[in-house]
């Protein structure tokens, strides 16, 4: 199974992430979308697994501060800001999460950490980036994925 994983959308689907979405057979988004007709158009590739972040106001009030959902038999909690996760990641195999922006994949007593950074506006000087993993009987690979673009 290969998912598309990625956050701090911030209103902007870029080209370059659609065409990865497009090859996913299920997408986890961490939250920050900022707009509804993000979650419309990524729902229309597959289905969409994602949480509530810090700049998704009223039109998200559904949306859910956290989710854990088991996929190729990996489970995977998903909250916007790390430091909300729960503390009891029992079961758990991946944590998935946003907010800083900033792209991170580490394991910590066993639970592997993946923050996707932001695949929309560009904020300050980081990379875009997102990520596409390949799932399958309880086992995890994931891909950093560079979105190319114009530096001012």
């Amino acid at each position: 199974m290969r998912l598309a994983i990625l956050s701090d959308t911030h209103g902007l689907l870029r080209p370059q992430v659609l065409e990865q979405v497009k090859n996913a057979d299920a997408i986890l988004h961490g939250g920050d979308i900022n707009k509804p007709d993000i979650v419309k158009e990524l729902q229309q590739y597959a289905p969409l697994y994602i949480v509530r972040g810090n700049n998704d106001k009223d039109w998200a009030a559904d949306l859910s501060h956290d989710l854990t959902v088991t996929l190729g038999g990996v489970t995977f909690f998903m909250v916007h800001n790390k430091k909300e996760a729960s503390p009891d990641l029992t079961g758990v195999n991946v944590v998935v999460f946003g907010h800083s922006h900033k792209y991170l994949q580490e394991e910590k007593d066993g639970v592997l950490w993946l923050n996707p950074g932001s695949c929309g506006p560009r904020r300050f000087h980081q990379e875009i980036t997102m990520m596409m993993a390949e799932v399958e009987n309880g086992k995890i690979s994931v891909e950093k994925i560079l979105i190319p673009h114009e530096v001012p």
